[in-house]
């Protein structure tokens, strides 16, 4: 496995981790592309570590992987309304300037928790260089008037948008994937039962307005998508065209 690092503007956390198969991978190429997008609800106290297992797992299937950081909330990260969403397209972009052999016609985010709410939200992307082609939401955040509703994070949402859906309607209508169906593309939704952090009902509510497809498996919490051996991410694996 190779991995590249490099930098898509001049602030700090404007980078992403290129993951390549190594050159005996009996995949060839051009690889189709994951952009992988880690949650904490848009908190600078968590970054694309999390995403490390996956990354690795991908790339042994055959993808390469653009492990994306992007800017959060606190720790001077600048994070917030506008920086992140424009980190996010920034992001995803960079990968036609990056030289390596990426198949740009099959690019599919995946993203846990808040970035599952960034991963469904880059497909909604206006006049992108780089066209998503295909969303995977583990446990997203999906509907930010619904997260504000039910106090996710104690809030947080008011803090990445900079106020309440009643203070910047126009900010939530632009920044949360249920304001902006259909997507466009095929979508997998993967939740647990058990999970007390983003409710299942965030991904059951998402699904019956646009009919992707949603695996909620009862017995599984928040977490156990990060985990390659786990079965919420095998039904991802089985899903990745």
């Amino acid at each position: 496995m190779i991995c590249e690092h490099h930098h898509y503007g001049d602030k700090h956390s404007q980078f992403g981790e290129l993951f390549l198969p190594a050159g005996d991978h009996p995949h060839p190429p051009p690889y189709p592309v994951a952009v992988l997008l880690h949650g904490g609800f848009w908190k600078a106290q968590y970054g694309r570590k999390l995403m490390h297992p996956l990354c690795r797992d991908l790339v042994g299937r055959g993808w390469a992987v653009w492990n994306l950081e992007y800017r959060r909330l606190g720790r001077q990260s600048g994070g917030g309304w506008p920086a992140t969403f424009d980190d996010l397209d920034a992001g995803i972009d960079h990968l036609r300037v990056l030289q390596a052999p990426l198949d740009l016609t099959r690019v599919i985010t995946i993203g846990h928790s808040a970035g599952g709410h960034l991963a469904a939200l880059a497909a909604t992307r206006d006049g992108p260089s780089v066209q998503v082609t295909g969303v995977v939401s583990q446990a997203g955040v999906l509907d930010l008037e619904r997260a504000w509703d039910w106090r996710l994070s104690n809030g947080v949402v008011r803090r990445l948008l900079g106020g309440t859906p009643e203070q910047y309607p126009e900010r939530y209508a632009a920044a949360s994937p249920a304001a902006r169906l259909p997507l466009g593309v095929p979508a997998l939704l993967t939740h647990g039962g058990q999970d007390d952090t983003v409710p299942p009902a965030m991904s059951e509510a998402f699904q019956q307005a646009t009919g992707c497809d949603l695996v909620l498996l009862p017995d599984e919490d928040h977490y156990g998508h990060l985990d390659p051996e786990n079965p919420l991410w095998k039904a991802v694996v089985d899903w990745l065209p």
